[in-house]
């Protein structure tokens, strides 16, 4: 999954509407043509908009915004420079109206056992997560409770979390840093969480034949892999939404697959489900 999906830059305080959607035009690779055409628009009225000499209309801006992908809190932030109520409201997580999306969430969650799934929010905590998950912590020694509001990053970069169990975790401790500081750039609450977080060291990934880096686990009885996949709304209209993102851990081979079956067998012998 592309990064930019969940990384982007902001621009300097105090910017108009149209500096805004230059700095977006211009972060997306995109001609004034170009972004003029995705959204049904003039070039002419495009380039009036981004230099102040035009005021778009709010449909307008919401035409150019959706054509640049911006994400639902950037785009509050260009309608209230445009003198314009913010579009987007940030429910919280457990209000009744977000049911859908918990149904949903614990719908794919269940699906995936038994390979593991978590939930990760815009702070990568992790707000919710599927049985295989607490199995495979179980099995790699992790003394922490995904139930408790584990944050990631924390169980990845302190001592004493996943991230000590892992056969690569030089690689996977890097790869979790360099990106959560793109995201802490609009994010001033993961900015002061990672400021409180050792950085790990540069990591020198070693030639590989896998076309992915994987999640080596290391248990009592082996050595489990894994590799990450993303799901996100499709079309979310909430900016809490927007910030979920589902993170699935695949077995990379047999053993793996067959470990994370046996032992959610075993779980569900043991509490009578199926």
């Amino acid at each position: 999954m592309s990064n930019h999906l969940f990384h982007h830059k902001h621009p300097p305080p105090a910017t108009t509407a149209g500096q805004h959607v230059r700095h977006l035009r211009r972060q997306a690779g995109l001609s004034q043509l170009d972004l003029a055409l995705m959204a049904g628009v003039s070039q002419r009225h495009l380039s009036c908009v981004e230099t102040g000499r035009a005021n778009a209309s709010t449909s307008t801006l919401h035409a150019i915004l959706s054509a640049l992908g911006a994400p639902l809190d950037h785009c509050n932030e260009v309608f209230l420079a445009a003198g314009y109520a913010p579009r987007y409201a940030a429910t919280p997580l457990d209000a009744p109206a977000l049911d859908v999306v918990h149904a949903a969430i614990d719908h794919i969650l269940h699906a995936n056992n038994p390979a593991p799934a978590i939930v990760i929010d815009n702070n990568w905590d992790i707000t919710a997560a599927n049985v295989s998950t607490g199995l495979l912590l179980a099995m790699a020694g992790v003394a922490q409770d995904v139930a408790s509001r584990l944050n990631l990053l924390e169980t990845l970069l302190r001592p004493g979390g996943l991230g000590d169990r892992l056969a690569n975790a030089q690689e996977i401790r890097a790869t979790a840093w360099q990106r959560a500081s793109r995201e802490s750039v609009s994010n001033p609450t993961l900015a002061e969480r990672l400021n409180s977080l050792p950085p790990p060291g540069i990591a020198l990934q070693a030639p590989t034949a896998s076309p992915v880096l994987l999640t080596r686990v290391c248990t009592a009885d082996g050595e489990l892999s894994f590799l990450s996949t993303f799901t996100t709304f499709g079309m979310p209209l909430d900016i809490t939404v927007e910030s979920l993102r589902i993170e699935h851990l695949i077995p990379a081979d047999l053993s793996t697959k067959q470990r994370m079956m046996q032992a959610y067998e075993h779980w569900n012998a043991d509490h009578g489900q199926s």
